[in-house]
């Protein structure tokens, strides 16, 4: 199984945002720390925006902000929502009833389960998961260290 571009660059820039903690990001930083395009990342921000993941602040001090804490945003609810199709094969569209040997295959049960394993370890995990060492994150984002006494 392979995740999409547009679901790899929700998690980075939900990753991003954790990584400020609290401090917005614009869609130019979030595009040019990633080397993203800027129109692959509005997309990714005005969908993520959609769902509530995410809020957007107008104006001179506007950006991007997390609208849940890293802990109450969950990694399998990310995928879900950005994961257009999650038909491993085309048999998992009940629709497609083409294969030759869909009624005694058992392929589609192992498939189907594989995948339903797959989201389960994903609703295991939060965002916090995956940022728990926002000091490292911070550095390799090209982001600077927080002020003495600010929680890292």
């Amino acid at each position: 199984m392979r995740l999409t571009m547009h679901t790899d660059y929700a998690l980075r820039l939900l990753m991003l945002l954790a990584s400020k903690q609290g401090e917005p990001a614009t869609i130019q930083e979030a595009s040019e720390r990633y080397n993203i395009s800027r129109n692959h990342m509005m997309k990714v921000a005005h969908r993520l925006g959609q769902a509530g993941f995410i809020q957007t602040l107008r104006g001179r001090r506007g950006g991007l902000l997390l609208a849940h804490p890293p802990e109450d945003i969950n990694l399998g609810a990310v995928v879900r929502f950005t994961e257009e199709d999650l038909n491993l094969v085309e048999c998992f569209d009940p629709s497609n009833t083409s294969c030759a040997i869909l009624p005694a295959c058992r392929l589609r049960g192992i498939l189907q389960q594989a995948l339903k394993a797959f989201l389960a370890e994903l609703d295991r995990h939060s965002l916090a998961d995956i940022t728990g060492q926002p000091a490292e994150l911070r550095k390799f984002l090209g982001l600077p260290e927080l002020a003495s006494g600010t929680a890292a």
